[in-house]
């Protein structure tokens, strides 16, 4: 049953393993989940699913391969032909009362409770509310949804009167959790997890004593080994352009900003609008009157620092490329002239863009500030992320 389910996700590219699929039938062998859909969905998930941005195809692969099946659990119609009876059994055991399970027997067992419930499918031709026999809703009977009779099936019913129960499969919480979509108030924390790789990739070395002595021995001469630093110590450098263009994207621009401000200890940001001139600053309402001269923030942070911008860079070609290109003062320097000076400061640099890649090409400004980043411009999508931060990690 397990190998289709298998197979499926595969057809569907989420990239599980013959060693994942090995852990998944340890965990049923263990009896980490008995006869539960909801705790096998679970578990499944767990032991196939490494990366949160396949959850939502394996959900959607978890509902085709085991429709009907999810009805054993307390919820949706089911085919009483493909009703594993096994699995009441066990449920039974685990979940009704010594009294209940006496019911139970009172009526000849599973067997003929099972013999019972085909029987009536076969000769009801219509819904039925109430009563004592026919599967429906309410009433004694023990077949049908919202009744009561302990020895009963439930069908049809969306809720459990004694445990409430979703199909979370069919929920498909982590729609948006794909590689291909922006940053959003749901997938945040997978920013989060990308962002940490600064952390491990970019930080520095101390030394591993037991690893040292244990090579040492080994080998019979000093083989000093070292590991990363277990603090954070990436410094991060951020400017957001702000206003005119980028009101469209404030939501995502603050989640990431959010984000970043909580993940990393050396974290410094600055805005500027459109494209960086000589002036940027850190309070919006002050921008005009506390302007910090970006030449001495140049100077003032090492080149160990990891930078990015974000922006749409969207804007006039004349306010990169020209003295005076800008629209709210008079620049006596261009605007490259400025975004070479961060380049030649620092050399772990990146954009993100929050405008879809798709349209980058039909914004001229755009292709321009790619060219003067060497290509180093990445969509606001996870996978921009994680590329962007393969690039920053990079040593030069």
């Amino acid at each position: 049953m397990f190998i289709p389910f298998f197979l499926e996700l595969k057809a569907a590219q989420v990239p599980v393993s013959l060693r994942e699929y090995l852990a998944l039938l340890e965990g049923m062998e263990a009896d980490l989940v008995t006869y539960d859909v909801e705790g096998f969905y679970y578990l499944a998930r767990a032991a196939l699913v490494k990366d949160e941005r396949h959850i939502d195809r394996f959900d959607q692969v978890f509902s085709h391969v085991f429709k009907g099946v999810e009805a054993v659990s307390g919820e949706g119609a089911v085919d009483a032909a493909n009703l594993p009876e096994e699995w009441l059994r066990r449920l039974a055991e685990k979940h009704l009362t010594d009294e209940e399970k006496k019911l139970v027997e009172a009526l000849g067992g599973f067997d003929k409770l099972m013999e019972t419930l085909k029987k009536r499918l076969e000769e009801q031709k219509g819904r039925h509310q109430g009563g004592s026999k026919w599967i429906g809703t309410a009433g004694t009977s023990p077949f049908g949804a919202y009744g009561y009779n302990p020895e009963g099936v439930r069908i049809g019913q969306h809720e459990s009167r004694h445990r409430r129960a979703v199909k979370v499969w069919d929920k498909r919480e982590f729609r948006n959790f794909d590689d291909s979509v922006e940053l959003g108030t749901r997938n945040i924390k997978v920013a989060l997890k990308r962002l940490r790789r600064w952390v491990r990739q970019g930080a520095n070395e101390e030394l591993d004593l037991p690893g040292t002595i244990h090579a040492t021995a080994e080998h019979g001469y000093l083989d000093v080994k070292t590991r990363p630093e277990r603090h954070n110590a990436v410094k991060l450098l951020m400017f957001f352009d702000v206003g005119g263009s980028m009101d469209d994207h404030i939501r995502i621009v603050e989640e990431l900003f959010s984000a970043t401000r909580a993940e990393f200890k050396h974290m410094e940001y600055f805005y500027f609008h459109n494209c960086l001139y000589e002036g940027v600053w850190k309070d919006n309402r002050r921008r005009h009157s506390e302007v910090i001269p970006t030449h001495d923030v140049v100077h003032k942070y090492g080149p160990d620092y990891k930078v990015i911008f974000v922006g749409d860079a969207s804007m006039s070609p004349y306010e990169i490329a020209y003295a005076g290109g800008s629209v709210e003062h008079w620049n006596q320097e261009a605007g490259i002239v400025w975004l070479q000076r961060v380049l030649a400061q620092w050399s772990n640099v990146a954009w993100l863009n929050p405008v879809a890649e798709k349209h980058w090409g039909y914004t001229h400004s755009i292709q321009m500030m790619r060219d003067i980043f060497s290509e180093r411009m990445y969509p606001m999508t996870l996978a921009g992320i994680e590329a962007a931060t393969k690039e920053l990690s990079r040593k030069h």
